[in-house]
C-alpha cells in the first residue's frame, strides 16, 4: 500500500512537471532575462555559437532557418498563426521564430553567467506552437523540446521535457520551466534546448523571455493590523506603519533586508539598518507619492550577492498630497470695500469656510461685501482634496478705516503744454502710466502728455487700505498749417496759393490780403505788384496758440532800359540804370564800346553808371 501511494504521487508530479514545475516559494529579480530585443535595440542574428540554424531576415523562415521578429503573418499560405507581438506586449518586442530542422538537434545553446553557487534557481521560457490546427491536414508535427541545464564540464543539473506542445485555435503563449540547484562554487551553467520532433509539416515554434531567477522559501510581507498590502494615507497623517515579514523554511541561515522603490519597482534600494523581520515606516510630512516596500532574503553566506536574493510580495503605501496652502496669519479689511478670500485651488478640491456672524461658503474665493468693523475675527477654510486629504487654512481679519481716492476732473490741454494733476484721500500715491509725468509717487505730479491719456492713481492710507481714481487729459493737437510752396510771377500776372490745414481749427486767415482774391479760402489767388510774403494763420481754439506758415511770392518787374543819360550833375538823368532789374538778383549787366571794350559791369542793380 505504501509503495502504491508513493508511485501515485510520483506520476502526478511528473504530469505537472511536463507542463511547468515553477518555483512555489519566492523569486528574486531575474539574473538572466533574454527577451530577443525590441525596436530600441539593434536587429540581426543571435551571437555566434548560440544556434546551428541559419538566420534569415524573412518573416517566414524555411526549414532549418530562424529569424528574430516582432510580428509574422500569412506564412506558408496562412498555415501559421499571425503573431502581432511578443508574449509580454513590449512595444516592438521581438521573439525567436523557428522553422525546425528536418533532423532533431540542439538548436539553442547558451552560457549563463552570474549565478550563485549552492542556490536554487527557477528556469523558465515562453513558447507558442505557431502551426494552425487546420494545417497539414490537421496532423501537423507538434514541437517537442528538452531543456537541459549543465555545468561547463557537461554535468547535467536539470533535464526537463516539454512533451508535445499541442496546437491551438488561436496563438497561445505557454510558459515551460522548472527549478534546479547549483553546486557549491558553480556560478556558470549552460542552457541547451533540443528539438526532439522530426521535420516535415509542422514543428514550428516561437520562443521568448528565457529567465533565470533565484528561488527560495516563501516570504510574505504585510502591514500590521491591516488586511491589505495596499495602503493609502494623506501626507499629514501622523501614524507610522509597521511592516512584518515571515518566511517558510528553506534556508539554513538567512539574512533579511527591507527595500524601497519610488519608481514603481524599476529600481529597489536597501533601507539602511532595516534588517529585522519588522520595519517601522514613520510618517513623512508633506511627502507624497507611491512608496513600495519588499523584503529580500538570502542565505547569509550568499547575501552580499544580489543575484542570490529572493524577494517577497510588494507592499504599497500611497501618500496622497494635502492641499498646499499659502501661509498667512493676517488679512486686512477696509470699511465699505469688498474683501476677497482665497485659498489653495486644485482639481477635485472642495471647500468649507466658516467665520464670524455665521459666515459660510463652499467656493475657494468667496467675497465678503462691504465689510465693517464688526467683520473682524478668525476665518477658516477646510480644503479637501479628491482623495479626502484635508488642510485647514485659517487667518485673522482686522478691519480698518477705508480710503476714498479723489483725482482732478477731466481736463483739456494744448499740445506742448503741461497741467498739474491733483489726488487726495491718503498718504501714499501711485500714478500710472508714467508717460509724461514728472513724478509718479506724489499727489500733485505735472503731466505733459503728447496724446490724450487716462491717468490712474492708487491712494493708500496709513492702515494700508487702498482705493483708486482716474482722470483723462484730452490733448488738443496743434493743426498742421502749410501756406504752400513759394511762387514766382511776372509783374501783372496772378497765381493761386496752395495753402492747407490739417487738424481741428476754429478759424483761419491770411495776412496781408493785398492783391488777394478769395481771402476766406486756403487757396486764394494773388497778383501783387511787388514781391510779397503772405502768412496763413490757424486758430486751434480752446485758448491754444495760433499756428502759422509763410509763402513767398516773388514778382519779376518789367525792365525799362534807358538809351541815354546826362551825367552833368543837374540832378536829371545823371546816372544810367535799368528799372526793375533788382527783381532779377542773378542778372549781370555789361556795357561795351563799339569796338567791344568793356566799360561798365554790375550784378542786378548793385551799382549805377554815372
Amino acid at each position: 500500500m505504501k509503495k502504491t501511494v508513493l508511485i501515485t504521487i510520483c506520476f502526478l508530479g511528473l504530469k505537472q512537471f511536463a507542463v511547468a514545475q515553477l518555483c512555489t516559494g519566492s523569486l528574486g529579480d531575474p539574473i538572466i532575462n533574454l527577451t530577443f530585443g525590441n525596436n530600441t535595440t539593434s536587429s540581426g542574428s543571435l551571437k555566434p555559437g548560440v544556434t546551428n540554424m541559419n538566420y534569415t531576415s524573412n518573416a517566414c523562415p524555411n526549414d532549418g532557418d530562424y529569424t528574430l521578429t516582432n510580428a509574422t503573418s500569412s506564412c506558408f499560405n496562412n498555415s501559421w498563426h499571425t503573431l502581432t507581438g511578443d508574449h509580454t506586449g513590449d512595444a516592438g518586442g521581438r521573439f525567436m521564430l523557428v522553422n525546425a530542422s528536418i533532423i532533431p538537434n540542439d538548436f539553442y545553446v547558451d552560457t549563463v553567467t552570474g549565478l550563485c553557487g549552492n542556490t536554487t534557481f527557477e528556469f523558465a521560457a515562453w513558447v507558442v506552437n505557431v502551426l494552425k490546427t487546420s494545417a497539414c491536414g490537421g496532423s501537423g508535427t507538434r514541437p517537442n523540446l528538452t531543456f537541459r541545464i549543465e555545468t561547463t564540464t557537461g554535468t547535467v543539473l536539470l533535464k526537463y521535457d516539454s512533451g508535445d506542445i499541442p496546437g491551438t485555435a488561436q496563438p497561445q503563449w505557454k510558459q515551460f520551466g522548472t527549478f534546479f540547484k547549483t553546486p557549491v562554487g558553480v556560478n556558470t551553467v549552460v542552457l541547451r534546448i533540443t528539438n526532439n520532433a522530426p521535420g516535415g509539416c509542422g514543428n514550428d515554434l516561437a520562443l521568448d523571455d528565457i529567465t533565470f531567477r533565484p528561488c527560495g522559501p516563501s516570504i510574505i510581507t504585510s502591514v500590521r493590523n491591516n488586511s491589505t498590502t495596499n495602503v493609502s494615507v494623506c501626507a499629514n497623517d501622523p501614524n507610522a506603519f509597521i511592516l512584518d515579514a515571515s518566511s517558510s523554511a528553506g534556508f539554513a541561515g538567512s539574512t533579511i533586508q527591507w527595500q524601497l522603490s519610488i519608481d514603481s519597482g524599476k529600481v529597489w534600494t536597501d533601507i539602511p539598518g532595516a534588517q529585522t523581520t519588522s520595519y517601522t515606516r514613520n510618517p513623512t510630512p508633506r511627502a507624497s507619492g507611491i512608496f513600495q516596500y519588499r523584503a529580500v532574503v538570502a542565505e547569509t553566506a550568499n547575501f552580499s550577492s544580489v543575484q542570490c536574493r529572493v524577494s517577497s510580495n510588494i507592499t504599497t503605501i500611497t501618500i496622497y498630497p494635502t492641499p498646499v496652502l499659502v501661509p498667512k496669519s493676517f488679512v486686512l479689511g477696509c470699511t465699505s470695500s469688498d474683501l476677497l478670500f482665497f485659498t489653495a485651488q486644485g482639481t477635485g478640491y472642495t471647500y468649507q469656510w466658516t467665520g464670524p456672524h455665521n459666515f459660510s461658503s463652499n467656493i475657494y474665493n468667496p467675497v465678503l461685501p462691504k465689510v465693517s468693523y464688526a467683520d473682524s475675527g478668525l476665518y477658516k477654510a477646510f480644503v479637501t482634496s479628491a482623495q479626502g486629504c484635508i488642510s485647514i487654512d485659517s487667518f485673522n481679519v482686522k478691519v480698518f478705516q477705508g480710503v476714498t481716492a479723489k483725482a482732478n476732473t477731466n481736463a483739456g490741454l494744448c499740445e506742448g503744454n503741461s497741467i498739474t494733476l491733483f489726488a487726495s484721500g491718503g498718504t501714499i500715491y501711485n500714478w500710472s502710466p508714467a508717460t509724461g509725468l514728472s513724478n509718479t509717487q506724489i499727489a500733485t505730479p505735472i503731466a505733459s502728455p503728447t496724446d490724450t491719456i487716462t491717468y490712474k492713481v492708487i491712494v493708500t492710507n496709513q492702515f494700508g487700505c487702498m482705493d483708486s481714481a482716474q482722470t483723462t487729459i484730452n490733448v488738443f493737437k496743434n493743426p498742421i498749417v502749410s501756406a504752400g510752396p513759394d511762387k514766382k510771377i511776372f509783374e501783372g500776372q496772378s497765381v493761386m496759393l496752395e495753402g492747407s490745414i490739417m487738424g481741428n481749427v476754429s478759424s483761419f486767415y491770411w495776412s496781408p490780403t493785398t492783391a488777394m482774391t478769395n481771402p476766406n479760402t486756403v487757396n486764394p489767388t494773388v497778383s501783387p505788384s511787388d514781391t510779397t510774403t503772405y502768412t496763413l494763420y490757424a486758430l486751434p481754439g480752446l485758448g491754444c496758440p495760433t499756428v502759422s506758415d509763410n509763402v513767398f511770392v516773388q514778382v519779376f518787374k518789367k525792365l525799362v532800359v534807358p538809351n541815354a543819360f546826362s551825367p552833368n550833375g543837374d540832378g536829371i538823368n545823371d546816372t544810367w540804370t535799368v528799372k526793375g532789374l533788382e527783381t532779377y538778383p542773378e542778372s549781370i549787366t555789361r556795357i561795351y564800346t563799339r569796338t567791344g571794350q568793356l566799360v561798365f559791369q554790375t550784378k542786378a542793380n548793385s551799382q549805377i553808371w554815372d
